[in-house]
């Protein structure tokens, strides 16, 4: 079919109803943020459908001549990128769950209220850019810089901070919260510097006991303690003439930071147990998930060390933050586990899909790599869909759709009819996702 595409900026509904009043009430409600086109008919609906790109269609259910589950078929048969919210005078249960087997991504009933239609259509155009998403190549070539993915404006953001400090000399502190990828942007900064050729060390500060921290940092002389054999060189001699990356700089001893802020300062360190320092050429690049200004006010981080190692920060944001960074993400580390396992990439749906944007990250990327690689090596190429999801995250997109001022009946009544949806209305798989029998969840189900 030929469409044309005008003012791409604006998604375009199409509203097909018989009913003038109707048809005006949805326009001047909808037509600030999208691009409204109005039909009468089945037919009408057809015919602009075939000239324009249309994002969304909101259809009555009864029509003249046609009725909008005709309407719904056509475009499943022959738009794969539209959309459509059926709206009816007559809502039940068998009917939402009818208009969603039909292909209908909402269902309202009449009368509604402007809020309700406005939030029917945020919610379809969010899932029909889940889907135009979610088929988006694995090629991300144009999407990723030093082995960071990311088009949001945050992380181009990111990006460019990372060239400007690679282009410089200057000491670097990266921010952010754990499995943002910290580690990713220090080697970015260091193999986009011009000490891309030599050493980049990283060390994580937390993980070496404080009284051995000293001689993994600095090294040490023969004879220097009990078991000094042999002279023995630390990461700082190491990464002469790179970078050292000092992850969770927040747990180094205090001690400790008094000997780095003079290594900043004096470019030299001494080792342990020696009389002599010795100069090193290192870029100190310092990575920490906590607060240093919370820690400087209890005593727990020296002020100096601070402003000796802020001179660029690089903030990373949280996954939750990054828009529809997700999607690019979750298509590269299917692909990467794909072929890393030599497994099928799974399919994933639109609903599936749309919880894990709207799902929190507390783990941020880290987090949603690790369940990926599990749909890849579980799914064996299999279908993801909601219930295959874990139970907290399936739990908190229900919960988070409406903030705390529901009852609890009324949240169970939407996990129900969302689940529902999710199987396309089949009770018995239904009642085996929420773990009751037919009969308990035909009790809770709102008569028809």
């Amino acid at each position: 079919m030929k469409q044309t595409k005008e003012n791409e900026s604006l998604f375009a509904v199409l509203v097909v109803d018989d009913a003038p009043d109707t048809v005006e009430l949805m326009r001047r409600n909808l037509e600030h943020d999208y691009r409204v086109y109005t039909a009468s008919t089945v037919s009408q609906a057809i015919e602009l459908l075939d000239s324009r790109h249309i994002d969304l269609v909101i259809t009555d259910m009864k029509l003249p001549e046609h009725s909008g589950f005709d309407l719904i078929r056509h475009i499943r048969e022959n738009l794969k990128e539209t959309e459509v919210i059926m709206v009816t005078g007559y809502a039940s249960i068998e009917g939402a769950v009818k208009a969603v087997k039909a292909g209908a991504v909402e269902y309202l009933a009449k009368p509604f209220t402007a809020e309700e239609l406005y939030g029917a259509v945020v919610r379809s155009i969010e899932k029909l850019k889940t889907r135009k998403a979610r088929n988006m190549p694995a090629d991300l070539s144009q999407t990723s810089f030093g082995g960071l993915i990311g088009e949001s404006g945050v992380m181009l953001s990111v990006f460019e901070t990372i060239r400007k400090a690679a282009a410089t000399p200057a000491t670097v502190l990266i921010t952010g919260e754990s499995g943002t990828g910290k580690e990713l942007i220090a080697r970015a900064v260091h193999y986009n510097s011009a000490r891309s050729k030599a050493p980049f060390v990283p060390v994580n500060c937390s993980a070496i006991p404080e009284q051995l921290i000293e001689r993994e940092l600095f090294g040490y002389v023969k004879g220097s303690f009990t078991g000094a054999q042999e002279t023995r060189a630390g990461f700082f001699q190491v990464a002469d003439g790179g970078s050292i990356f000092l992850d969770d700089i927040a747990e180094m001893p205090l001690q400790m930071q008094v000997k780095l802020l003079r290594i900043l300062q004096e470019r030299e360190i001494v080792l342990v147990g020696a009389r002599r320092s010795i100069s090193v050429d290192i870029r100190v690049i310092a990575a920490t998930n906590k607060n240093l200004p919370d820690l400087i006010r209890q005593k727990l981080f020296r002020e100096d060390l601070y402003y000796r190692l802020n001179v660029i920060t690089i903030d990373i944001p949280p996954l939750r933050e990054r828009g529809e960074d997700i999607f690019l993400l979750t298509n590269y580390f299917f692909a990467k586990y794909a072929k890393t396992t030599g497994r099928a990439v799974p399919t994933i749906t639109d609903e599936a899909f749309q919880i894990l944007k709207s799902y929190n990250w507390p783990g941020n990327v880290r987090e949603l790599e690790n369940l990926i690689q599990r749909f890849v090596l579980l799914s064996e190429g299999g279908v993801i869909d909601i219930p295959d999801l874990p139970t907290l995250m399936r739990f908190s997109a229900v919960s988070g759709r409406s903030g705390y001022n529901r009852t609890l009946a009324e949240v169970e009544t939407e996990y129900i009819q969302h689940v529902l949806e999710s199987v396309q209305g089949n009770k018995t798989q239904a009642a085996k996702i929420l773990g009751i029998d037919r009969k308990t969840l035909r009790q809770k189900l709102p008569e028809e």
